[in-house]
């Protein structure tokens, strides 16, 4: 029921070393050099603000003295199960980007641990944990964001009232708003240190991660509707005839499209796809604006659809 990037960036296929990282915020990297700008739609979490850089043959990732090398990433995609390699192959800048979100929070999570008086768990997964837990321990949710997200999925309950489900939500959604902070604490992880990419590597890895069709969608100007699901999964099938009947309708005027989880498992991935079907929404400058998780009801989609831009 949830999605979670956080989750994305830590796969158990792709267990990191720990690297030493240091802080160096007072050589900020400027917007124009940051590697979401020279290419946009690469990385997506913790290497966006990432300077790109022309660094030794080999060495694919840099902060002070800590490095990723391509023997690393080889080692990392080796550690996947056969079915999926040739497809992180396509995709090694995710693996560098989970590789460097695993070493980068470790380094953060020792830091808050000696600062705290903690003793660092030997334990990356723990510690780690332990660190995520601290940042988000004061967030809390409301009643009425609790029945604002009721009445927003009404369609997911299953015929239940708000009273019975409360508690369950409560969890869901506190677990949510937890995944949001997460989310926007990787991502600025290149704005608190220095890192360095490749810039050749990221130039040709660019080429390889624009050729699928979301991202053939998101720079075509138009709006575009992703929906992520699968064969036999109930609410993703009840999807199917309202996407065939949006297809036709938003012909020349939006982007609707479909993308089979289990087909292309980096795909989903690359986006944050954790449980199915989710909807994603982009607007003209291919810029994720919304996103819903479970079925979603026509005129639901019609109405988002038009405050994205698509008429």
């Amino acid at each position: 029921m949830t999605s979670s990037r956080f989750a994305r960036c830590l796969p158990t296929v792709l267990i990191a070393l720990t690297m030493s990282l240091p802080v160096a915020a007072e050589q900020a990297v400027t917007k124009a050099q940051r590697a979401k700008d020279v290419y946009p739609g690469l990385f997506s979490g913790a290497l966006m603000s990432a300077k790109p850089a022309i660094l030794p043959v080999g060495i694919l990732l840099r902060s002070g003295d800590s490095k990723i090398t391509q023997k690393d990433l080889d080692a990392e995609i080796a550690k996947a199960p056969q079915d999926v390699r040739s497809q992180l192959k396509s995709n090694a800048f995710f693996v560098l980007e989970n590789r460097a979100t695993r070493d980068l929070l470790t380094v953060e999570a020792k830091a808050w641990a000696k600062g705290t008086g903690r003793k660092p768990d030997a334990n990356a997964n723990v510690l780690l944990r332990a660190y995520l837990d601290d940042l988000t321990g004061t967030i809390a949710v409301t009643d009425d964001e609790l029945k604002e997200f009721f009445e927003s999925n009404k369609d997911m309950m299953g015929g239940a009232a708000f009273d019975q489900v409360k508690d369950q939500l409560r969890n869901y959604v506190l677990n949510e708003k937890r995944q949001q902070f997460v989310d926007a604490h990787i991502g600025a992880i290149g704005d608190r240190r220095v890192v360095e990419v490749n810039k050749s590597w990221a130039a040709r890895q660019y080429i390889l991660a624009m050729n699928n069709p979301i991202a053939k969608a998101r720079k075509s100007g138009k709006p575009t509707m992703v929906d992520f699901g699968a064969d036999g999964c109930r609410p993703c099938d009840m999807m199917t005839p309202i996407l065939d009947s949006l297809k036709k309708e938003y012909a020349g005027k939006a982007n609707v499209l479909f993308v089979h989880v289990r087909k292309e498992q980096m795909l989903a991935a690359r986006y944050g796809v954790e449980s199915i079907p989710v909807q994603v929404f982009f607007d003209r400058s291919g810029q994720e604006l919304f996103r819903h998780v479970g079925f979603f009801p026509k005129e639901q989609i019609v109405s988002k659809l038009a405050e994205i831009g698509a008429k």
